[in-house]
Parts: C-alpha cells; structure tokens; sequence
C-alpha cells in the first residue's frame, strides 16, 4: 500500500514542475555557474583570432595563398 501514496506524491511534484516552472531568477543562475554575458564572450574570442591571425602572418606572406601551384592541378587524382 505505500507504493500508491509514493506515486502520487511523484505525480504532485511532476505537476508542479510542469505548471509553476516560471519563477526561475536567469542572472542569479549566470552568477552561480559562472556564465560570461555573450559581448564579452565575442570581443575575446576575436581578440584571440587577432592574435593568431598576427602570428601567422609571416607564413602566410612566405608560402603564398597556395592557389598558384605549377602544373595548375589541385593535387588530388
């Protein structure tokens, strides 16, 4: 007899998950785990791209774009 009174307070839990799920507090969920807002997320991830677009560069000047191969093929058969 005690599995019926364990279901139904499974059934009153799901019900109140499913229809009173709407008081969640978004920016104190972000501060909890740590999220970054997405304008900062973006700025350093551009500022990394930068970066290493920077780096490369040299090789880049030195071997060309790769399109102008002799032979004209693509190297692939």
């Amino acid at each position: 007899m005690g599995r019926g009174r364990a279901k139904a307070k499974q059934v009153k839990v799901a019900r109140q998950l499913k229809y009173n799920s709407g008081g969640t507090d978004l920016e104190r969920l972000r501060d909890e785990l740590g999220v970054r807002d997405d304008s900062n997320h973006n700025d350093d991830a551009n500022d990394s791209y930068d970066e290493l677009a920077e780096r490369y560069a040299d090789y880049a000047e030195d071997y060309g774009s790769g399109d102008d191969r002799e032979g004209g093929t693509s190297g692939r058969r």
